[in-house]
């Protein structure tokens, strides 16, 4: 590493990333205390791997850190089709597991693509609306974008793997960013209250009351910059959800997915079968207090209550161990890093930087709001890990992977 490089490097960043892992060594290592020996590097238990793959990723750093950021920029589109070939090849040559045809498994050693694939689609997106002839407020614009994030997202949820696929909504804040009507957001949060609400309600009484809704809505706002009026697209979106979230739910969703759903809606009280986990979490993270009840001391985890806690539960072993002190310290830093990311984007003089910076912010924070979310039963367990935190290779990797290309960008960023 150049000293110039060394001197532009965002540290700060750096150092909540090496902060996150950190702790997500020593709670990995808590949640699997009873299987895991005394060392923390021991390849033969599931803290070993990822301590090693956590190395693997420090000693790339910098040969990522030194390739010129334009590299990315004109790569950017083989990378992302060998990445959907990728997605592709596993309807061929994937390993189920979990009840997801989502992996390569190579001589005990598996890789989830999909991780990966966040990468590549970052950057396709940032390669596209830096364009110069590129307007997102322009529809057709707007629908090929949106077509180069949906190629991947449908292959995913057909893995099937939707935790995954709900991560790439994190783009939509790079189009709000670069200029689309902000109408378009409540468009896409209200399409997600209209389907909880129909699960809940007679479609024809939610049909009636969205249109009413959106009318008032439209009226009360300017005219959009699109070609395509955005009320006539919500009002044919409100019908299409409306009359056909039953199919969706029952035909698309697995069994799995609908019975989570159903818990967190309330439909269903099941706290010994599929709601087990997520009742476990709660208690775990409730008894953990203010201060927690101490590092390994955790009665919840040592006493394996909560299933998958060292992967997508693991925030139950911080909350019961490290207290409300220690699980409010670690939202902080995930916000430090966010707004550190969205913050240093804005100094870009590049387009292509500043988007892929935007991307990697949004996916990050889907990653962590649900994760966290479904640990406390405020949204439905969809297999999404606690970034930096759980334990998977693929993810650390990827997300790896993107932290170091973004501060690739950022060091360059006044070039």
């Amino acid at each position: 590493m150049s000293n110039n490089l060394f001197f532009r490097l965002d540290w700060l960043s750096v150092l909540i990333y090496i902060s996150l892992v950190s702790f997500g060594l020593l709670n990995i290592y808590s949640a699997t205390y009873e299987q895991s020996t005394s060392l923390l590097w021991d390849l033969s238990t599931v803290v070993g791997k990822q301590f090693w793959i956590f190395v693997g990723c420090l000693l790339i750093f910098p040969f990522i850190l030194n390739i010129k950021s334009n590299f990315f920029e004109h790569l950017s589109f083989i990378f992302y089709i060998f990445s959907i070939l990728s997605l592709l090849g596993l309807f061929v040559f994937g390993q189920k597991i979990s009840g997801a045809t989502s992996w390569y498994t190579i001589g005990g050693f598996s890789l989830q693509p999909a991780e990966f694939v966040k990468i590549t689609t970052s950057l396709i997106v940032a390669d596209f609306l830096s364009g110069i002839q590129t307007d997102i407020r322009r529809t057709k614009y707007l629908f090929k974008v949106s077509l180069l994030i949906l190629i991947p997202v449908i292959l995913i949820v057909f893995q099937p793997d939707p935790g995954s696929a709900l991560v790439f909504f994190g783009l939509f804040f790079v189009f709000i960013r670069e200029g689309l009507d902000m109408r378009w957001l409540f468009i896409v949060l209200g399409l997600v209250i209209i389907f909880i609400t129909t699960l809940l309600l007679k479609p024809l009484i939610v049909s009636l009351v969205a249109w009413f809704i959106i009318l008032i809505v439209f009226r009360l706002t300017k005219k959009s910059k699109t070609k395509l009026n955005p009320f006539l697209i919500t009002l044919g979106a409100v019908v299409f959800f409306t009359f056909s979230v039953d199919f969706i739910f029952n035909s698309i969703f697995e069994q799995r997915h609908r019975d989570r759903f159903n818990i967190i809606l309330g439909l269903e009280t099941d706290t010994k079968g599929i709601g087990y986990n997520i009742n476990q979490s709660k208690i775990a993270i409730g008894s953990g207090g203010f201060l927690g009840k101490g590092y390994l001391n955790g009665t919840q985890t040592k006493g394996n209550f909560v299933p998958e806690q060292h992967t997508d539960y693991i925030f139950s072993t911080i909350g019961e161990e490290w207290g409300f002190l220690g699980s409010f310290s670690l939202i902080s830093l995930y916000t430090l890093l966010i707004f550190r990311i969205v913050y240093r984007a804005e100094k870009q003089n590049s387009t292509f930087r500043r988007v892929y910076s935007y991307a990697f912010a949004g996916m990050l924070f889907i990653h962590f709001f649900i994760n966290i979310g479904m640990t406390l039963g405020l949204v439905p367990t969809v297999g999404i890990p606690l970034p930096y935190i759980s334990y998977g290779g693929s993810n650390l990797m990827a997300l790896s992977l993107m932290l170091f290309i973004y501060l690739n960008f950022d060091s360059q960023r006044l070039s």
